[in-house]
């Protein structure tokens, strides 16, 4: 990762039955691929899966949603939006481990 590349937050919780949720954000230099020098990706799957059960992120500079195999361009409402977007997706089943990596900036 380069020097101009900050994570700003990256957390795994795993659950019971074999799916994970990831939330990873960095702050990029901005640029014509990341205008708000944002990258992010709101993840929620199978562990080592090909396809996500649900995604979003801005991967290649162009905001998407993933569901299955299917991906979708949106237009980018901002982090918060898309955070409470995702995380109402999720199950409310109980996790089994929650994997904090940076500190977390964004309010859910």
């Amino acid at each position: 990762m380069s020097d101009d590349v900050v994570v700003v937050r990256d957390e795994i919780e795993a659950y019971s039955d074999g799916t994970v949720a990831r939330v990873r954000v960095l702050a990029v230099p901005e640029s014509e691929t990341f205008p708000d020098g944002i990258k992010y990706a709101y993840h929620y799957g199978e562990a080592g899966a090909d396809d996500p059960i649900i995604r979003f992120d801005n991967h290649h500079g162009i905001n998407e949603l993933h569901l299955d195999s299917e991906v979708f361009e949106i237009d980018f409402p901002g982090l918060q939006p898309l955070y409470r977007a995702w995380r109402a997706a999720l199950p409310r089943g109980e996790t089994i481990r929650l994997v904090t990596m940076s500190r977390p900036q964004i309010q859910s």
